[in-house]
């Protein structure tokens, strides 16, 4: 359920020419993006070399599908910059040098179904497996058509175009654990993502093997769409630690983490209770709008039942982060987070800044509180005094902070003791 607050924007902003962002004119993702497609637009040609830091697979015709990599033209040294989130990350490089990279990637692709495996497939998965960018020779029907599309789930790219002919041209660098997790047909697609995600290779990585069929059952292989295979991997890995943190104690304080990334700001609260979670985004108005828009989704110690359709592919980002934690200092709580996305947002690169800006408000230290009531009372104050937003809403629409009205069974049984 998305709702719709009234809140007067912010005034005094001198908007940017391009987009009417708040920011200077070069710092324009819009600005930025024009001037990698008109970079791009000089190197790409029909027949092109370069190296491809990782595969993509479309979701639209399903099981007909199409199956690409996204390729840097005349780029080899330092093409795995052009997918590294966690790099952009902790090098804290802006918004617009990564839609300038982005943009700069050609999805080279063909159609596909998903249950007949093609040359095509193959090319898809040694990319996939390979721990550098994999030097390939491109041959496309025509140029590349230029129409750059922002997701919220996927990292964007640049122009696409029709595969003629694609070749490898050197031999890719597979580590050991991979070439087992793939050669193992008997090992199951979330055990093989839970073992390699333990020996320390992260979901950007794991994402590309499961879209591109690379691992599981043999017979039960099948490419799935990159958007899809970027929720199901956070989903794996987070149900893996979860096992885990359902044999810990609770944690012993209220504790209240904040952190943020790309203007996404995020208010962590722990509760010393079992584990149960929800989330809130909220939308800050700005410069775009008079108004603020927030959703949730939640789930109890069982777990949920159903896809979170509000809060979609960040809830499961957010929810990783918060279970990293978790099993970093072996403890389970309650886990009540507000995210709040401002007008400094200005283009939307996918989920992983969710996971990504989650994992530095974990990596902060936490504001320590003796009871709910003052954990509850600070991030009021942090609302108000951050984003002019009142919280009370947020308060009485929480399953959660409902949940801690209810008196526990708990305590009849001491009770009655």
């Amino acid at each position: 359920m998305v709702h719709i607050c009234p809140v007067g924007a912010r005034e005094g902003q001198r908007p940017c020419i391009h987009c009417k962002g708040p920011h200077k004119e070069q710092d324009c993702p819009l600005y930025k993006r024009a001037l990698a497609m008109y970079r791009v637009k000089t190197k790409v040609k029909e027949s092109f070399s370069g190296a491809a830091p990782t595969p993509f697979i479309g979701r639209f015709g399903y099981p007909n599908i199409n199956v690409g990599i996204l390729t840097p033209p005349d780029v080899t040294e330092q093409a795995w910059r052009y997918d590294a989130p966690k790099h952009w990350s902790h090098t804290q490089i802006a918004i617009p040098e990564i839609v300038e990279l982005r943009t700069a990637l050609v999805n080279s692709r063909t159609e596909v179904n998903i249950k007949n495996p093609s040359k095509m497939q193959q090319l898809a998965q040694e990319v996939a497996m390979a721990s550098k960018p994999v030097e390939v020779e491109i041959n496309l029907e025509k140029l590349p058509y230029f129409n750059l599309k922002f997701d919220h789930t996927a990292a964007p790219f640049g122009p696409t175009g029709s595969i003629k002919t694609a070749e490898i041209t050197a031999n890719p660098k597979v580590p050991i654990k991979i070439e087992k997790a793939v050669a193992d047909t008997d090992l199951k697609a979330t055990q093989a993502i839970t073992e390699l995600f333990q020996h320390g290779f992260d979901e950007n990585y794991l994402t590309k093997l499961l879209s591109t069929a690379s691992l599981g059952i043999g017979k039960s292989r099948r490419l799935v769409p990159t958007r899809w295979s970027i929720t199901a991997t956070d989903d794996i890995i987070s149900k893996d630690l979860l096992t885990q943190i359902k044999d810990y104690p609770p944690i012993n304080d209220f504790l209240a983490f904040t952190g943020e990334y790309f203007g996404n700001y995020y208010l962590v609260l722990l509760f010393p209770e079992i584990w149960s979670y929800e989330l809130f985004e909220n939308y800050v108005p700005g410069w775009k709008s008079g108004s603020v828009r927030w959703s949730t989704d939640y789930e109890p110690y069982r777990g949920r039942t159903n896809y979170a359709e509000q809060c979609a592919g960040g809830y499961y980002t957010v929810k990783l982060a918060v279970l990293e934690y978790l099993t970093k200092i072996r403890r389970q709580a309650t886990a009540l987070v507000l995210r709040f996305v401002t007008e400094e947002y200005t283009t939307p690169l996918g989920v992983w800044v969710t996971r990504e800006a989650t994992r530095k408000a974990m990596s902060n230290k936490p504001i320590t509180f003796q009871n709910k009531e003052l954990v509850l009372q600070y991030a009021k104050n942090y609302i108000q005094r951050k984003f002019g937003l009142n919280c009370h809403p947020i308060y009485q629409t929480s399953k959660i902070i409902d949940n801690f009205k209810q008196t526990k069974l708990s305590f009849f049984s001491t009770n009655n003791h």
